[in-house]
């Protein structure tokens, strides 16, 4: 299973982040990135004049195929010096400049399992608006919720994501990658509008 994991996000998981705003040269944010399922396939697209950001909290996941350490190791076989893994504490701070930061991966981490207050993930929709270059994207995939077919709060969710001075520009739906398995998925794309006040 998870040599075609490994083949699938070769080919197809490059495809999906390319289709979800990724670009040659570009500076990239995968907030939750857990062992960079998507974090390795975005260093690949944006290639040595870019960078990715692979920030989380988890140092080993549930699964043994999981956590930084799996990160780590991948970033390693695979010999990418454009990956810069972050740990962090849990905070919701990623101390990365304001508007340095061209698109952000918000995949399967903004809901309520992880996030369940309201008032959480007004904070971690603060800190993207901030680190995000103006017109820079937001590129969100419910995951849990939309998985188990929790309408609702992915509604809810995304109206927070509105609410948070962003605009849904498209939304891409095909194949992704969800707890380690391929399944039909809906990565909505989202772009920062410019505003006179903090988010």
């Amino acid at each position: 299973m998870e040599a075609n994991l490994r083949n699938w996000l070769k080919k197809d998981g490059v495809q999906l982040l390319q289709n979800a705003g990724i670009c040659e040269g570009q500076i990239v944010l995968d907030f939750g990135c857990g062992s960079g399922n998507y974090t390795i396939p975005a260093a690949e697209i944006v290639g040595k004049e870019g960078k990715v950001y692979a920030v989380d909290k988890e140092r080993w996941g549930i699964w043994p195929s999981e956590g930084l350490d799996k990160l780590i190791e991948k970033v390693q076989s695979c010999r990418l010096e454009n990956i810069e893994v972050i740990k962090t504490s849990g905070e919701l701070k990623t101390n990365l400049p304001d508007g340095s930061v061209d698109v952000i991966l918000l995949f399967d981490t903004l809901h309520y399992y992880y996030f369940p207050e309201k008032e959480s993930r007004s904070k971690l929709l603060a800190e993207v608006y901030r680190v995000l270059k103006p017109e820079g994207l937001l590129s969100f995939y419910p995951g849990d919720p939309e998985a188990s077919g929790n309408s609702l709060e992915v509604g809810i969710i995304v109206g927070e994501i509105e609410e948070a001075y962003f605009y849904l520009q498209r939304q891409y739906t095909g194949m992704v990658v969800h707890e380690n398995v391929i399944q039909r998925g809906c990565i909505r794309i989202f772009e920062k509008r410019s505003n006179n006040r903090s988010p």
